[in-house]
């Protein structure tokens, strides 16, 4: 994959995660539910997709992912994380909104 399609799909992750874990941060109240969901929604999906192939270890596993997938989860998760970080710094700031 060129550079370009990696580095938008990494931009669409982080602002898909941010967007959706500022969202329902004020809907819950909740800081950092979004990383967590991220984390167990993505956890799952890595066990199951090992599921099958029984006979590989868990690193060769993971060794089998190109850098294409780990970029696309990390920005996710940063976009998740920066969520919860930008909600914490508003209430601090006093906006009872969020």
């Amino acid at each position: 994959m060129g550079f370009i399609p990696v580095f938008v799909l990494a931009v669409l992750f982080f602002v898909m995660m941010f967007g959706i874990g500022f969202i329902l941060n004020m809907l819950m109240k909740t800081t950092w539910f979004p990383a967590y969901l991220f984390v167990i929604v993505i956890l799952p999906v890595v066990v199951y997709s090992i599921w099958d192939r029984s006979a590989m270890s868990l690193w060769e596993h993971l060794s089998t992912f190109h850098i294409v997938d780990y970029l696309t989860g990390i920005a996710g998760l940063a976009g998740a994380v920066l969520s919860g970080w930008t909600i914490q710094k508003l209430r601090l700031g006093g906006y009872k909104m969020f």
